[in-house]
């Protein structure tokens, strides 16, 4: 494992430090979980646009879709 070298405010580190204890685990600990999953987004996001060009002219709907529906979230 690597070490590294991180900066911030003396108060935040702090604050940190005291929500780690009381979830029983520590400021290391949450920032390699952090990093593992900042990781993990962008490899999810690649992963869901290389499905959806995959899958581009493939899929029908079985009509053709109203602007709003094609806008929908």
């Amino acid at each position: 494992m690597k070490n590294i070298t991180l900066s911030a405010d003396e108060n935040l580190i702090e604050a940190a430090r005291r929500r780690a204890v009381s979830e029983r685990t520590t400021l290391n600990e949450q920032f390699r979980l952090w990093l593992k999953n900042y990781v993990r987004r962008e490899q999810q996001a690649a992963e869901a646009m290389r499905v959806m060009r995959e899958l581009q002219g493939k899929l029908r709907v079985g009509r053709k879709l109203t602007r709003d529906e094609m806008n929908e979230r």
